[in-house]
């Protein structure tokens, strides 16, 4: 297949690029050239902005194209109808922040999706970033209503992840000691970056439609079996210390990012327990955890010290909280 990759630079794209030259297609990458603009063996590069220069796309065609940067409907809309006519498939990435916040346990894809009053808000914030992406969604359709794919994510791990999210909790495993943890039976979903890439490929392949969520693992994963994995995987001394949703609110820690993955209460049962029969009944498969484990390990030794990283909890105010519970 010819491919068409619209982004293709940062954590995702790389993942899809590789997986795609290993599946023996060809590979064409639209963008900026501002993450990554190193030239890839293989896989050509047009520069370009989305918005101003997709002319830059014409008098070309291709099999597939795969959008895995579309934050603005608007954006999405330009993208989709000019390629509506010179592409025989369009993907969309989009996410499971599409669904409110709360909700019912093990929703499927048919599931309630947030809305906005404005939808021409341009601004993606906390806020706004799950319903544009529904109109993001709709856009992508709008222009191929019978070829059209919708992937949506939930937490992404793995190597070159730059959120720090889950990579935190292998590189706190490593250092050792005591470890602050939320409580082991909060639910934990995420998904290996190179098994999304994986699906979303055999899935183009087999010219499939529709909306999957792509989490996992296939069953149900708390904190405290995360924790022992990675732990084990490691071959590490660390001690978690996993404290309740009371003291970790009573003491100012924030939810999801400064304590990674951790939410309070009914949340975690709402946002980290998808079903994700529909993607496992397409083929969906995950490797070893420990796998996932390992390999983020290995590309996070490779990683300057100050490289930057927008989760996790300092270790400072852990030291303050594991004083607190002796106290």
């Amino acid at each position: 297949m010819n491919l068409l990759i619209i982004g293709g630079t940062t954590f995702l794209g790389p993942a899809l690029v590789a997986e795609a030259l290993t599946r023996g297609h060809l590979v064409t990458l639209f963008n900026r050239g501002l993450s990554s603009p190193a030239p890839i063996a293989g896989v050509e590069q047009i520069t370009g902005d989305r918005e101003t220069d997709l002319q830059r796309l014409a008098g070309r065609s291709w099999d597939a194209v795969i959008d895995t940067c579309g934050y603005l409907p608007r954006l999405v809309k330009l993208s989709a109808q000019a390629l509506s006519e010179s592409a025989g498939h369009y993907t969309f990435i989009s996410t499971l922040s599409v669904y409110p916040p709360q909700g019912a346990a093990n929703r499927a894809e048919t599931a309630e999706l947030l809305t906005l009053a404005d939808p021409s808000v341009a601004d993606v914030t906390d806020a706004t970033y799950g319903p544009l992406k529904v109109l993001c969604e709709a856009q992508a359709q709008a222009a191929f209503p019978d070829s059209s794919l919708i992937i949506r994510p939930g937490l992404i791990v793995g190597p070159r992840d730059p959120t720090n999210r889950f990579t935190y909790w292998v590189t706190r495993a490593a250092r050792g000691g005591t470890a602050i943890a939320p409580p082991a039976q909060q639910p934990v979903q995420f998904v290996d970056v190179r098994d999304l890439a994986g699906f979303t490929l055999r899935r183009i392949e087999a010219r499939a439609t529709g909306i999957y969520n792509v989490t996992g693992p296939a069953g149900r994963l708390n904190f405290g079996h995360l924790l022992a994995w990675v732990k084990q995987a490691l071959a590490s001394d660390v001690q978690w210390r996993q404290v309740s949703d009371d003291f970790l609110r009573a003491n100012e820690v924030g939810e999801f990012m400064e304590l990674p993955l951790w939410l309070s209460g009914t949340l975690a049962e709402s946002f980290m327990t998808f079903s994700i029969d529909k993607a496992i009944g397409a083929g969906l498969t995950f490797r070893p955890i420990a796998e996932t484990v390992r390999d983020t390990y290995d590309w996070a030794a490779t990683l300057p010290g100050d490289w930057p990283k927008p989760a996790g909890l300092p270790l400072e105010k852990e030291a303050e909280l594991l004083a607190a519970i002796s106290a």
